[in-house]
Protein backbone atom coordinates (compact mmCIF):
# COMPACT_ATOMS: atom_id res chain seq x y z
CA UNK A 1 0.00 0.00 0.00
CA UNK A 2 1.33 3.70 -0.90
CA UNK A 3 2.02 5.31 2.24
CA UNK A 4 2.64 8.95 0.83
CA UNK A 5 0.71 11.66 2.67
CA UNK A 6 -2.39 11.94 0.36
CA UNK A 7 -1.29 15.78 -0.11
CA UNK A 8 2.13 14.96 -1.22
CA UNK A 9 0.69 12.30 -3.49
CA UNK A 10 -1.88 14.90 -5.46
CA UNK A 11 1.06 17.70 -5.61
CA UNK A 12 2.99 14.91 -7.87
CA UNK A 13 0.38 13.92 -9.99
CA UNK A 14 -0.21 17.64 -10.46
CA UNK A 15 3.31 18.15 -11.45
CA UNK A 16 3.46 15.30 -13.97
CA UNK A 17 0.23 16.94 -15.31
CA UNK A 18 2.01 20.22 -15.55
CA UNK A 19 4.95 18.87 -16.70
CA UNK A 20 3.38 17.13 -19.83
CA UNK A 21 1.07 20.17 -20.79
CA UNK A 22 4.10 21.85 -21.09
CA UNK A 23 6.58 19.48 -22.77
CA UNK A 24 3.66 17.50 -24.88
CA UNK A 25 3.31 20.14 -28.05
CA UNK A 26 6.89 21.16 -27.83
CA UNK A 27 8.40 17.70 -28.11
CA UNK A 28 5.52 16.74 -30.70
CA UNK A 29 5.99 19.71 -32.77
CA UNK A 30 8.80 19.10 -35.67
CA UNK A 31 11.98 21.75 -34.93
CA UNK A 32 12.62 23.67 -38.53
CA UNK A 33 16.37 24.18 -37.60
CA UNK A 34 16.90 20.43 -37.08
CA UNK A 35 14.79 19.35 -39.63
CA UNK A 36 16.77 21.18 -42.62
CA UNK A 37 20.23 20.66 -40.82
CA UNK A 38 19.57 17.19 -41.60
CA UNK A 39 17.64 17.13 -44.82
CA UNK A 40 18.65 19.93 -46.48
CA UNK A 41 22.16 22.29 -45.58
CA UNK A 42 24.30 19.88 -47.48
CA UNK A 43 22.74 21.01 -50.96
CA UNK A 44 21.29 24.50 -49.82
CA UNK A 45 23.77 26.17 -47.27
CA UNK A 46 23.29 27.22 -44.18
CA UNK A 47 20.55 29.51 -43.63
CA UNK A 48 18.84 28.57 -47.11
CA UNK A 49 22.04 30.20 -48.70
CA UNK A 50 23.34 27.77 -51.71
CA UNK A 51 26.48 28.31 -53.04
CA UNK A 52 26.01 26.17 -55.67
CA UNK A 53 24.60 27.97 -59.32
CA UNK A 54 22.36 24.83 -59.85
CA UNK A 55 20.86 24.44 -56.51
CA UNK A 56 18.67 27.55 -55.55
CA UNK A 57 18.79 29.83 -52.31
CA UNK A 58 15.44 29.01 -50.50
CA UNK A 59 16.49 31.56 -47.04
CA UNK A 60 13.66 33.39 -47.00
CA UNK A 61 11.21 32.35 -49.33
CA UNK A 62 7.28 32.09 -47.91
CA UNK A 63 6.25 29.22 -46.08
CA UNK A 64 3.72 28.41 -48.44
CA UNK A 65 5.92 28.52 -51.15
CA UNK A 66 8.26 26.31 -49.54
CA UNK A 67 5.59 24.00 -48.63
CA UNK A 68 3.70 23.45 -52.18
CA UNK A 69 7.11 22.85 -53.80
CA UNK A 70 7.56 20.19 -51.30
CA UNK A 71 4.12 18.75 -52.28
CA UNK A 72 4.51 19.37 -55.65
CA UNK A 73 7.69 17.26 -55.73
CA UNK A 74 6.35 15.01 -53.78
CA UNK A 75 3.35 14.64 -57.03
CA UNK A 76 5.66 15.11 -59.34
CA UNK A 77 4.48 17.73 -60.43
CA UNK A 78 8.10 19.28 -60.68
CA UNK A 79 10.90 17.60 -61.99
CA UNK A 80 13.73 16.38 -59.62
CA UNK A 81 16.71 17.13 -61.21
CA UNK A 82 19.71 14.92 -59.93
CA UNK A 83 23.05 17.12 -58.38
CA UNK A 84 25.76 16.49 -56.86
CA UNK A 85 26.04 17.35 -53.07
CA UNK A 86 28.40 20.09 -52.65
CA UNK A 87 29.28 19.83 -49.16
CA UNK A 88 28.64 17.46 -45.91
CA UNK A 89 29.36 13.85 -45.30
CA UNK A 90 28.13 13.27 -48.88
CA UNK A 91 29.74 15.68 -50.85
CA UNK A 92 30.07 14.53 -54.19
CA UNK A 93 27.82 11.88 -54.45
CA UNK A 94 24.36 12.16 -56.08
CA UNK A 95 21.33 12.90 -54.94
CA UNK A 96 17.47 14.53 -55.84
CA UNK A 97 15.13 16.35 -54.18
CA UNK A 98 12.82 12.99 -54.50
CA UNK A 99 15.10 10.93 -52.36
CA UNK A 100 15.64 13.23 -49.70
CA UNK A 101 11.71 14.54 -49.33
CA UNK A 102 10.47 10.55 -49.71
CA UNK A 103 10.06 10.42 -46.12
CA UNK A 104 9.51 14.04 -44.93
CA UNK A 105 6.30 13.86 -43.15
CA UNK A 106 4.02 17.21 -43.26
CA UNK A 107 5.06 18.40 -39.78
CA UNK A 108 8.71 18.15 -40.60
CA UNK A 109 7.76 20.03 -44.00
CA UNK A 110 5.97 22.65 -42.45
CA UNK A 111 8.41 22.97 -39.87
CA UNK A 112 11.05 23.97 -42.38
CA UNK A 113 9.33 26.17 -44.12
CA UNK A 114 8.55 27.93 -41.22
CA UNK A 115 12.42 28.24 -40.60
CA UNK A 116 13.86 29.28 -44.01
CA UNK A 117 10.36 32.07 -44.31
CA UNK A 118 12.53 33.57 -41.15
CA UNK A 119 15.83 33.49 -43.02
CA UNK A 120 17.27 36.18 -44.77
CA UNK A 121 17.54 35.91 -49.11
CA UNK A 122 21.05 36.11 -49.58
CA UNK A 123 21.60 36.95 -53.48
CA UNK A 124 23.94 35.02 -55.34
CA UNK A 125 27.33 37.19 -56.05
CA UNK A 126 27.52 36.15 -60.12
CA UNK A 127 28.50 37.58 -63.50
CA UNK A 128 25.62 39.70 -65.69
CA UNK A 129 26.13 42.10 -68.42
CA UNK A 130 24.68 45.39 -67.24
CA UNK A 131 23.30 46.28 -71.01
CA UNK A 132 21.37 42.94 -71.08
CA UNK A 133 20.02 43.56 -67.99
CA UNK A 134 18.74 47.08 -68.58
CA UNK A 135 16.66 45.35 -71.49
CA UNK A 136 15.53 42.59 -68.92
CA UNK A 137 14.51 45.22 -66.89
CA UNK A 138 11.87 46.23 -69.55
CA UNK A 139 10.54 42.81 -69.94
CA UNK A 140 9.81 42.23 -66.04
CA UNK A 141 8.02 45.68 -66.13
CA UNK A 142 5.86 45.14 -69.18
CA UNK A 143 5.48 40.68 -68.43
CA UNK A 144 6.56 39.85 -64.61
CA UNK A 145 6.14 42.54 -62.07
CA UNK A 146 2.52 41.88 -61.58
CA UNK A 147 3.01 38.44 -60.12
CA UNK A 148 6.90 38.75 -58.81
CA UNK A 149 6.56 42.26 -57.50
CA UNK A 150 10.04 44.45 -56.21
CA UNK A 151 11.82 43.19 -58.96
CA UNK A 152 11.27 39.91 -58.00
CA UNK A 153 12.47 40.32 -54.44
CA UNK A 154 9.23 40.03 -52.69
CA UNK A 155 8.19 36.65 -51.50
CA UNK A 156 4.61 37.94 -50.66
CA UNK A 157 2.95 36.62 -54.00
CA UNK A 158 4.42 33.05 -52.91
CA UNK A 159 6.33 32.61 -56.01
CA UNK A 160 9.46 32.17 -54.85
CA UNK A 161 12.45 34.66 -55.38
CA UNK A 162 14.03 35.89 -58.50
CA UNK A 163 15.88 38.98 -57.52
CA UNK A 164 19.38 37.42 -56.70
CA UNK A 165 18.61 34.04 -57.35
CA UNK A 166 21.33 32.03 -59.35
CA UNK A 167 20.73 32.18 -62.99
CA UNK A 168 21.72 28.55 -64.25
CA UNK A 169 18.71 27.22 -61.53
CA UNK A 170 16.79 29.93 -63.15
CA UNK A 171 17.42 29.15 -66.83
CA UNK A 172 16.39 25.53 -65.82
CA UNK A 173 13.22 26.08 -64.43
CA UNK A 174 11.94 28.21 -67.74
CA UNK A 175 12.90 25.18 -69.78
CA UNK A 176 11.09 22.81 -67.31
CA UNK A 177 8.07 25.06 -67.63
CA UNK A 178 8.58 25.33 -71.39
CA UNK A 179 9.29 21.62 -71.66
CA UNK A 180 6.23 20.98 -70.10
CA UNK A 181 7.92 19.11 -66.78
CA UNK A 182 7.18 21.46 -64.42
CA UNK A 183 3.51 22.70 -63.97
CA UNK A 184 2.50 25.70 -65.09
CA UNK A 185 -0.56 28.29 -64.28
CA UNK A 186 -2.54 29.55 -67.39
CA UNK A 187 -1.26 33.03 -66.98
CA UNK A 188 1.99 32.29 -66.20
CA UNK A 189 1.58 30.01 -69.53
CA UNK A 190 0.67 32.89 -71.30
CA UNK A 191 3.19 35.46 -70.47
CA UNK A 192 6.04 33.01 -70.48
CA UNK A 193 4.99 32.42 -74.23
CA UNK A 194 5.52 36.35 -75.09
CA UNK A 195 8.78 35.91 -74.14
CA UNK A 196 11.56 35.51 -77.16
CA UNK A 197 14.85 33.49 -76.23
CA UNK A 198 16.54 37.31 -76.49
CA UNK A 199 14.31 38.48 -73.77
CA UNK A 200 14.65 36.09 -71.42
CA UNK A 201 18.02 36.00 -71.63
CA UNK A 202 18.37 39.83 -71.10
CA UNK A 203 15.71 38.36 -67.91
CA UNK A 204 18.21 36.65 -66.38
CA UNK A 205 20.88 39.15 -66.33
CA UNK A 206 17.94 41.87 -64.64
CA UNK A 207 17.43 39.24 -61.81
CA UNK A 208 21.72 38.77 -61.83
CA UNK A 209 22.28 42.02 -61.31
CA UNK A 210 20.50 42.51 -58.00
CA UNK A 211 23.20 41.73 -55.87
Amino acid sequence: MNRLPLARRLAEIAAGIAIGLCAGPAALAADGAAVFEQKCIACHGAGGASQDSSIPTIGGYSAKYVVDSIGNFKKKLRPCAEVTIPSGPKKGSKSDMCKVIAELTDAEAEAAARYLSGRKFVRAKQPFDAARAAKGESVYGKLCRRCHEDNGASPDEDNGILAGQWTPYLKGQLAAFRGGKRTIDDKMKARLSKVSADEEDALLHFFASQQ
